[in-house]
């Protein structure tokens, strides 16, 4: 349940919440380097939506899924794989999304 704020406090975050980034000073605030995110890994809390696929794979590609998937659904490592590959082809901002 939602608690409602009050009506200064409402209007405020309105307004900020349309405020552009630009006048936000951060000149003290040291920016993060790409190493800092090497061993970055999601919450334990995101799941991310899942979309049900019919597709014909190699059976030999199956079977090595199946042999390497260490004690979880071959189809999770399928799916691990396969966004690591998108993820060192460019990520996901090269891919093309739907309109909102």
């Amino acid at each position: 349940m939602k608690t409602k704020l009050d009506p200064a406090l409402q209007e405020e975050a309105e307004r900020l919440a349309v405020m552009s980034d630009d006048p936000i000073d951060t000149v003290d605030i040291p920016e993060a380097p790409a190493d800092s995110w090497s061993h970055a890994t999601r919450g334990g809390l995101y799941r991310p939506v899942k979309q049900p696929v019919t597709l014909r794979l190699d059976a030999d590609l199956v079977r090595w899924f199946k042999s390497h998937a260490a004690g979880r659904p071959y189809q999770t490592e399928m799916n691990r794989v396969l966004r690591r590959h998108v993820a060192l082809s460019g990520g996901f901002d090269a891919l093309e999304r739907p309109a909102d």
